[in-house]
């Protein structure tokens, strides 16, 4: 992404932030923005302690506390997505603007692997015609075994 496109989408979620933060009565810190932007600059999947101490490492005072609270508030407002991969640790990413997706997970490394079909699109039709329901979101997770070490996107689209 170039960075005028970088720096535009995060001025977008940052704007959705506020009017969020405003709305709920909720305080507009400076460590809550360093949070989302920092999290808007992570590629892929992270956890908080991985967040804390990347925030820490760039010299960022900010407590686990802050992260965990700022993380409860980013995802009530649609800006952060949460995954629970069959382990203890909850993984988060970016979900502004972002193609939706579904994973793969490989049990031996804990690969993370992304990839998009268009044939869930179809199923989402068949689920909200058959059920009369609207979906908003879904999640689909593969575990198996990887034939290689090899991390890679896949996309059918």
């Amino acid at each position: 992404m170039k960075e005028k496109d970088a720096n535009q989408s995060f001025e977008t979620v940052k704007r959705i932030f506020t009017e969020y933060l405003e709305e709920k009565g909720n305080r507009k810190t400076p460590e809550r923005y360093t949070i989302l932007k920092e999290i808007y600059a992570t590629e892929g999947h992270f956890d908080i302690e991985t967040l804390y101490i990347r925030m820490k490492n760039n010299k960022y005072r900010v407590s686990r506390a802050t992260l965990y609270n700022t993380i409860e508030l980013l995802l009530n407002c649609s800006l952060v997505t949460k995954h629970q991969f069959g382990n203890n640790c909850a993984q988060f990413e970016r979900s502004h603007k972002f193609k939706e997706h579904d994973h793969f997970i490989c049990v031996d490394s804990g690969t993370v692997m992304e990839f998009a079909d268009p044939r869930l699109t179809e199923i989402q039709k068949f689920v909200e015609k058959t059920f009369n329901v609207k979906v908003t979101h879904h999640s689909l997770t593969f575990y198996g075994h990887c034939k290689d070490d090899e991390k890679s996107d896949v996309s059918n689209n």
